[in-house]
């Protein structure tokens, strides 16, 4: 069962990174076509079932997030804040890095990598090319802000591992708060040393010649609701405070968030249908994807694939290796997540993984968050859409991105391990 259960990841890892595949049909079929084979037909219905149960409240979570979180984007609710960002850089090259940040830091909460490219490089573009300063710099501060942020539970790589795992993504991700705390530091560190380098190389002096950015504010939306500015912040850090104190299932807390911000901001029943619609793409692809994978780990746990592909991955482990596995894996996520997707290394290294660790008592919520530590390198693979658009708007090739951000990406990514060991959430 080892062979095969090695086999069928292989197979899904090389029909998604040749494209031949979409990862949603990948993940259905290839577990499918290997458990007929295996003769485990009447079997594998109860298989998938119980896998797709076990995703379903991180699928639900996921859905009513990411829509609450687009509606609150579309009403306005961070325009303030990109202003005041926008009138306090000025002309300084630091506040400008530090600027950059901020808000890449705060557009990221919704869980949408390319929505902060495409918001943070609209804003600050023009800043960076007026002040001649390296639009480079620009890249950086995406990379280690958005990064750390998109931990959260409706982001990408905690909504992936938790359902690897089955586990709860509340559950890894409030382990993961000091770190993510400490990583936002390090983007911030970085921000101020490479705002100075900018300083010193333009000759920047306070009060000398430069490029005030205030006329640069975006224009009002016809769907922001700016009115409603206070009601929906006070909706917002209800939700986040409810979610911290455990008031309710996550699931349920984002349905009810979702569904009284539809109601203040768009009252109209077709104003409603119209933000629902205009983000149902990105929702239904998400899910999709999450239920799928139930499929898929659904049929490699319950054949005894995964039991078996952990004894032998024990089997080549050096000798007292094993207790280490959250930071073997938390290494091993940096080199993988670039070199592949992360559907593959997700769905298909991390059960192995998991369960290589469960051999030895190793916490699965520990291997589950190491598993994400890795995404600042993640970030610059060839393989992800974000960093084409990103090189695209920066007129700048993806090797030109990858060689002035691998350095910072790998500080950040020694950085999350580091601090994540230094506070217990991995062990």
């Amino acid at each position: 069962m080892a062979w095969v259960g090695f086999g069928m990841v292989l197979v899904f890892m090389a029909l998604i990174l040749s494209k031949r595949l979409s990862a949603i049909v990948a993940l259905i079929l290839v577990p499918v076509v290997f458990g007929l084979a295996l003769g485990l037909g009447p079997q594998l219905g109860e298989m998938v079932m119980g896998g797709m149960v076990k995703v379903a409240p991180t699928a639900m979570m996921l859905m009513f997030a990411i829509l609450f979180f687009a509606v609150m984007f579309d009403a306005g609710l961070f325009e303030p804040a990109i202003r005041r960002i926008m009138r306090m850089v000025g002309n300084d090259p630091l506040r400008i890095t530090l600027g950059t940040a901020a808000l890449s830091a705060l557009i990221s909460l919704d869980g949408d990598g390319s929505t902060t490219v495409l918001v943070v490089v609209s804003a600050f573009l023009p800043v960076y090319l007026r002040m001649g300063m390296n639009p480079l710099i620009l890249a950086v501060m995406l990379l280690l802000t958005n990064t750390v942020i998109n931990v959260v539970p409706w982001g990408g790589p905690t909504a992936r591992a938790a359902s690897a795992l089955h586990l709860d993504a509340m559950d890894v991700f409030t382990g993961l708060l000091p770190t993510i705390g400490i990583g936002l530091a390090y983007a911030f560190v970085a921000a101020w040393w490479l705002g100075l380098r900018e300083r010193k190389r333009l000759g920047w002096t306070p009060g000398g010649a430069g490029m005030a950015s205030a006329h640069l504010v975006r224009e009002p939306k016809p769907s922001h609701r700016p009115r409603l500015f206070w009601i929906n912040l006070a909706l917002t850090l209800g939700l986040v405070a409810s979610m911290g104190l455990g008031l309710g299932p996550l699931p349920v807390l984002m349905m009810v968030a979702l569904a009284l911000a539809l109601v203040i901001n768009y009252p109209r029943l077709q104003d409603q249908k119209e933000r629902i619609a205009a983000h149902s793409e990105s929702v239904l692809n998400v899910i999709a994807l999450i239920f799928a994978a139930g499929a898929f780990t659904g049929i490699l746990s319950g054949s005894g694939m995964v039991d078996g592909m952990s004894q032998a991955f024990l089997g080549v482990l050096p000798e007292g290796a094993g207790p280490y596995m959250s930071v073997i894996t938390a290494l091993a996520g940096i080199p993988f997540t670039f070199f592949m997707s992360n559907d593959a290394f997700f769905f298909g290294i991390l059960p192995i993984l998991g369960g290589a660790g469960a051999q030895y008592g190793v916490d699965p919520l520990h291997i589950a968050r190491a598993s994400v530590l890795g995404q600042p390198v993640h970030a610059l693979s060839p393989l992800l859409a974000a960093s084409y658009l990103l090189s695209g708007l920066l007129q700048r090739e993806v090797g030109d991105l990858q060689r002035y951000c691998l350095g910072w990406a790998l500080g950040s990514s020694a950085v999350l391990i580091l601090s994540a060991l230094a506070t217990g959430a991995i062990s």
